[in-house]
């Protein structure tokens, strides 16, 4: 799962761009926007490869016919079928040939249910998607995570009779990587005062649908002659190298309604021809007259200054492998978050069982991360609170105790949570730097090595600003080397401005005050906020940036 966009540089943190088209107060401009950030890094598609044995015989003179399909359970319970095997003729240990295919988002829990069916001799010449499952003999059914599957290549699974083994393996598209750099010459300037703001836009065309945008560039300010950062591009998100890319060229405007310079369309193969051939191509601009349409071809020039195709090792090559996620938990204490007895606190614990924001944090975040943690023992920390005869304390372990901050799941760290609450009286200041410092040394010490392959997942839950900003960042700039990703969540109405300020997405690496620039970004910020009708959870878009930043750690170090 590489990550396909550039870094983007202060004046793009708001670079976007329509399919062609300007949007009116940026809606078009924006919906591009929205779905690049809702993917965060691109799924990685998955060929699961199924063989069972000691089924049920349900036949009376020979053995069953068996024929595995695949569903993905969605949240309201309900199964979307994804998938079916061959069926494979008297057999009660069949190794079926027919692979299925299932997009992987680490982000999201994606619970697959499996179900055997010997099919009756009068559908054998059926078609398999038309063979009506009711009119089937059930042979059993298993169930397991994709995380899981994925985690381990090969898992094996208990039916009601006889075993299923389940082979997962990541398409060979996904580890092929194309890097490229791309230049301009003699831009058009959209701008009254100053020079153009250009950024370009990829989206793969779809004959079916409208152009889908995969990757975006950061905005060049004021440069007719502009050449981008690199930009990376997998064989899977686009295809084929033989499918046509829109490339479009817009001038940035803080509006959001951004002007199209010009466009062209290529494939990756054409993109390397004029690489190799140290040409460029035209831009052209859609124009339409009555149901005629035609394209004006412009003095402006793309050029490719690098094409470079490698394999590289994806994230789920990194966990296959061994590799761990592991999960640690601090949250905000201060008095600021109201008497937790109170109805009104963000700490309030609703009788019903109906989970507050802290607890909902937790839970939406710990459901995805735990499975990549072998031992399922979590750090849990707590900050800005008194224990009882004792100072305020800016760092310490949720479970009460003096020497052992690991709680056992997530159960582990809402009962330490719930328990914390009537053991410590909210205080304060909020203060992030001795939480931060605290895993970063933990971080330090398990670095990955080649026998020990750990990252770490640092989940800050707050309520309010943090106040010791320059140590935060301080220890945010001295982790930055670290195997580490810092996830903050913002709960409560609070004004959450300088926390998106630590969040590198939306502008420069972070400096410290003493000068010394973070090697990567490994914080991102969201304010929690209830989900609305099919909107992505915001859980889930902070999730989504963490396969990139790991693989940005690995690929600095050469793992």
């Amino acid at each position: 799962m590489g990550n396909c966009f550039s870094e983007e540089s202060p004046g793009g943190a708001q670079a976007v761009g329509s399919g062609g088209i300007t949007g009116e107060g940026g809606g078009v401009s924006d919906a591009v926007n929205l779905f690049l950030k809702s993917r965060g890094a691109p799924f990685s598609q998955i060929e699961l490869s199924l063989s069972a044995s000691k089924l049920r015989d349900r036949d009376m003179l020979s053995k069953s016919d068996p024929m595995a399909v695949v569903f993905l359970k969605k949240r309201d319970g309900t199964l979307e079928e994804i998938g079916r095997t061959e069926v494979m003729l008297n057999s009660l240990s069949p190794s079926w040939i027919a692979k299925i295919n299932v997009n992987y988002q680490f982000e999201v829990v994606q619970p697959l249910v499996f179900q055997i069916y010997d099919v009756d001799s009068q559908f054998h010449n059926v078609p398999e998607k038309m063979i009506r499952l009711e009119e089937q003999q059930f042979l059993g059914e298993a169930t397991c995570l994709l995380s899981e599957a994925v985690t381990k290549s090969t898992k094996t699974l208990a039916l009601s009779a006889g075993m299923l083994t389940v082979h997962a393996e990541e398409t060979f598209g996904a580890k092929i990587q194309t890097e490229m750099i791309f230049r301009c010459s003699d831009l058009e300037n959209k701008d009254l005062f100053s020079k153009s703001d250009p950024f370009l836009i990829i989206s793969r065309v779809s004959e079916s649908a409208a152009p889908i945008p995969i990757c975006k560039t950061e905005v060049r300010k004021n440069d007719l002659n502009p050449t981008w950062k690199p930009v990376i591009l997998n064989l899977q998100q686009i295809g084929s190298k033989e499918n046509p890319l829109n490339i479009e060229c817009f001038n940035f405007n803080s509006s959001g309604r951004h002007d199209l310079i010009g466009k062209v369309v290529k494939s990756m193969t054409e993109l390397e021809s004029l690489h190799h051939r140290h040409q460029g191509d035209y831009f052209f601009i859609p124009t339409g007259v009555g149901h005629e349409h035609h394209n004006k071809v412009l003095k402006s020039q793309i050029f490719v200054d690098k094409y470079f195709e490698s394999r590289q090792k994806t994230f789920l090559d990194y966990i296959s492998g061994g590799c761990e996620l592991n999960f640690m938990v601090a949250i905000d204490f201060t008095a600021s978050n109201g008497n937790p007895r109170l109805p009104d606190s963000l700490h309030y614990i609703d009788p019903s069982g109906r989970p507050n924001a802290y607890q909902r944090a937790v839970m939406e975040v710990g459901e995805v991360l735990q499975f990549y943690d072998a031992d399922k023992k979590f750090p849990a920390w707590g900050f800005g609170a008194r224990p009882i005869d004792g100072p305020v304390s800016h760092c310490f372990n949720l479970n009460g105790s003096a020497y052992q901050p690991e709680v056992e799941g997530i159960q582990g760290i809402m009962s330490a949570y719930v328990s914390a609450l009537y053991n410590v009286s909210l205080a304060g200041p909020t203060l992030f730097g001795h939480v931060i410092n605290t895993a970063a040394t933990i971080a330090g010490q398990q670095s990955v090595t080649s026998g020990s392959q750990k990252y770490f997942v640092l989940l800050i839950i707050t309520d309010g600003v943090v106040t010791d900003l320059q140590e935060t960042i301080e220890a945010i700039v001295k982790a930055s080397d670290l195997p580490l990703s810092i996830l903050i969540v913002g709960v409560g109405g609070a004004d959450f401005k300088e926390m998106e300020f630590l969040d590198a997405d939306r502008g420069e690496r972070l400096e410290s005050p003493n000068g010394r620039v973070a090697t990567r970004d490994i914080v991102q910020f969201v304010p929690f906020r209830d989900v609305q009708n099919n909107e992505i959870s915001v859980i889930q878009s902070l999730l989504a940036e963490l396969p990139g930043q790991f693989l940005s750690y690995m690929r600095n170090r050469d793992c």
